[in-house]
């Protein structure tokens, strides 16, 4: 039985790797131990339904923060991904079956953490013909029917190995904010997300407005990896010839040292230029900080989210 504790076991495709050195956090990184009375709550409730969170796979900083106020972005389909991204912590290998009562677990977890926003993601299941859109999608209905006034974030795979009936099937349960995210610039991707094609991730955000004109579209990049602020806005520019709504950009941070190495930690000023480019560039929503992550007060950000467009259709 393998041991997902172990690194050597959690990531063997990497084990071959040479190691990469971590450099020292600068202070703008630095967070708090998570604990606290909330976040033992969450922590409690995650395990009594048996549910897998990004938060914990991959090591979010902002755990500690997230879960003190009941957020957990929950992921399904298990903890074992068939891909090997070389930034990513979840574990890679062959993923068990699929839980026909995850999706009833998820939403009795919803329910009982009083969530108003919910963000539910997956690992890649490369082994599963749809590549679990089905399972998104009855996920998405089971939320729906237990916390019907509680507004549902997806964060995606890219349906790579399937057919375009995966991604109808998941944009036709509806929910509010379809995010998948690009991760990096398109020249770091043969390094960086290996198993991914940078122009069909671009193009799966942009058939989600072409099936469902009403869901908000969500990405988001990495910085701090080897990619130029050209790139960088070149991204910016490509996410809204495909129309997404939503640009988050954080700090890449390296998990172990058999990991992509950290190139650089961008600077909070940095981060403040990219954000002022991208409201330029006419995205509705941009969160750009080196501790934004996807989920990362995304309750929040998606009631400025749906503000922005009533006040641009009001103006229309």
């Amino acid at each position: 039985m393998r041991d997902l504790k172990i690194p050597e076991q959690r990531h063997p495709e990497k084990a071959h790797r040479p190691d990469n050195a971590q450099p020292k956090k600068p202070k703008w990184i630095r967070v708090k131990a998570p604990g606290g009375e909330g976040y033992n709550e969450t922590r409690r409730i995650m395990r009594e339904h048996k549910l897998v969170t990004v938060c914990e796979e991959a090591g979010c900083p902002n755990a500690g923060e997230c879960w003190a106020q009941g957020h957990a972005t929950m992921m399904i389909m298990g903890d074992i991904c068939t891909r090997g991204c070389t930034f990513c912590n979840i574990a890679t290998g062959r993923p068990d079956t699929l839980d026909a009562f995850e999706p009833g677990r998820v939403a009795d977890a919803v329910q009982k953490l009083g969530l108003n926003h919910v963000v539910i993601t997956s690992v890649d299941r490369d082994d599963l013909e749809d590549g679990g859109a089905e399972h998104f999608a009855q996920t998405i209905r089971a939320v729906r029917h237990r916390s019907p006034d509680t507004t549902i974030e997806i964060l995606t795979p890219d349906f790579l190995k399937c057919g375009p009936e995966a991604l109808e099937v998941v944009v036709a349960a509806k929910p509010d904010v379809f995010n998948h995210n690009l991760e990096t610039v398109p020249g770091l991707y043969p390094e960086v997300r290996p198993g991914a094609r940078y122009f069909h991730s671009l193009r799966l955000l942009q058939r989600v407005k072409e099936l469902d004109p009403a869901v908000f579209t969500k990405s988001g990049i990495m910085v701090g990896l080897g990619e130029d602020r050209q790139s960088v806005l070149q991204v910016m520019d490509d996410m809204r010839a495909a129309s997404v709504d939503f640009l988050t950009i954080g700090q890449y941070l390296q998990p172990t040292p058999k990991h992509h190495r950290v190139d650089r930690f961008v600077t909070p000023e940095e981060f403040a230029g990219y954000e002022k480019s991208a409201w330029g560039k006419g995205f509705l929503m941009v969160s750009a900080t080196p501790l934004t992550r996807s989920s990362y007060h995304a309750g929040d950000d998606f009631a400025r989210l749906r503000a922005a467009r009533e006040a641009k259709l009001a103006k229309a």
